[in-house]
């Protein structure tokens, strides 16, 4: 336990120490003094030089006008990483100044610019909630393409050696996440055509989620909250509802905070009405289109018909 502090309060004064030196080098590059700085933020000379000097724990409201009068955000004042590059630091900027609408056009730019240019077509990932039908789908588009199906929860817990609610126990969220990332890149080396069902959290990590995006055709599985739940609970699983009344609200939340990551993928394919076998006929279909025009030409129909 006393590790675990000694451990915590290093890090602690690691990160104290990176939003000091980021503090002082963005008044450098700025030209100002710190006077000045205390002039533009209300915050004391004082607590500035602390600041810089990595002892400064000051309050989340303070550091706020601190980056806002060196004209940042407070999240870049408060990454992790101690240093940037120029490319990255002009990037950031940009991205700043764009529209929604210009934001995406960018991303989906980056994934066509940086996808895997072999056999990115022939591997298909569904991702969703449980209860969409990732599973069955799956499994018959794999058989039906005679190539590997690959449940990422079934690889987690083989590296593991233990059951995932076990990893979950022993290493928290962290350890699992690590788990999947480490599934995931074997994966794609080992498999040039094959149909992965993703975790349903993957697109909370967007690094595991571009990688996705740029290696395979993605396809969000898509269900009513209702029918996920029930979904799960007529596959014999009670979890959801055991010993909470909010399990539906939770669930609805859950879904949208997640539904514009979701919303990203190349496909979707909603199995709220259509029968299996058309939902089979459909994932078929939409996943053999390989070029990108004839992909966004898809993937237009499919919004408008929403």
């Amino acid at each position: 336990m006393q590790t675990k502090r000694n451990a915590s309060s290093h890090d602690s004064s690691k990160l104290l120490g990176t939003i000091g030196d980021r503090v002082r080098s963005l008044r450098a590059r700025r030209g100002m003094t710190r006077k000045s700085l205390t002039a533009e933020s209300a915050v004391s000379e004082r607590h500035l030089a602390q600041l810089e000097l990595g002892k400064g724990n000051m309050s989340i409201a303070l550091l706020e006008r601190v980056a806002r009068a060196l004209e940042t955000d407070l999240g870049d004042l408060v990454r992790g990483e101690q240093y940037e590059t120029i490319e990255r630091i002009l990037i950031n900027e940009q991205l700043r100044n764009l529209s929604p609408a210009d934001l995406t056009a960018v991303l989906e730019l980056l994934h066509r610019r940086y996808a895997t240019k072999t056999g990115s077509h022939q591997r298909v990932a569904l991702i969703g909630l449980r209860g969409a039908g990732k599973t069955t789908l799956g499994k018959r588009l794999a058989q039906d393409r005679k190539v590997p199906f690959i449940r990422l929860v079934a690889e987690i817990e083989r590296l593991a050696g233990m059951d995932a609610s076990v990893i979950f126990e022993l290493s928290g969220q962290s350890g699992y996440r690590r788990l999947e990332e480490k599934a995931l890149t074997e994966t794609l080396a080992n498999y040039k055509a094959c149909v992965i069902e993703a975790g349903g959290s993957i697109v909370a990590k967007p690094r595991l989620f571009n990688l996705l995006l740029t290696s395979c055709t993605v396809v969000w599985i898509r269900a009513l909250p209702e029918q996920h739940m029930q979904r799960v609970i007529d596959q014999g699983d009670l979890r959801p509802m055991a010993g909470n009344d909010d399990a539906m609200s939770d669930l609805q939340r859950i879904l949208k905070e997640r539904e514009p990551f979701y919303a990203k993928a190349h496909h979707i394919l909603d199995t709220s009405t259509a029968s299996v076998e058309d939902c089979a006929a459909e994932l078929d279909k939409i996943t053999r289109c390989n070029q990108a025009g004839d992909r966004n030409q898809l993937r237009e129909s499919e919004l408008a018909a929403q």
